[in-house]
């Protein structure tokens, strides 16, 4: 079992940054691949970022790359968005998940990931 609580989110200004982070409790927390989704109102939840369990493979989605890093802590349990360049279409709720297993044909779908934590909000202004 894996728990996962999200923090970071706020108001922010087009081009200013936030960093989410992600903390999560369980014993086997390692070998979880740790990602980030995110879901505006009336949208559905699109894939951001995933890390692997080793920290060997990292995936964005097209629209936040070179913007948003995510990595991880293992020592402490945490897994972080770093979102810079913020822009108003980045207005959502974000969610951090952990998947026991993936692969480069299924990282991007929500329903791969066993646990979600209950996401945070991040508001870009214009």
């Amino acid at each position: 079992q894996v728990q996962l609580v999200e923090s970071g989110g706020g108001l922010v200004q087009a081009g200013g940054s936030l960093r989410l982070s992600c903390a999560a409790s369980g014993r086997t927390f390692s070998r979880y691949h740790m990602g980030w989704f995110r879901q505006a109102p009336g949208k559905e939840r699109d894939f951001v970022a995933v890390r692997s369990w080793s920290g060997g493979r990292t995936y964005y989605a097209d629209s936040v790359k070179g913007r948003f890093t995510i990595s991880r802590d293992s020592a402490n349990n945490t897994v972080y968005l770093e979102m810079n360049n913020l822009k108003p279409v980045d207005t959502a709720v974000y969610h951090c998940a952990a998947a026991r297993s993936l692969d480069s044909s299924n990282y991007y779908y929500s329903t791969e990931y066993d646990y979600w934590g209950q996401g945070t909000q991040v508001t870009v202004s214009s």
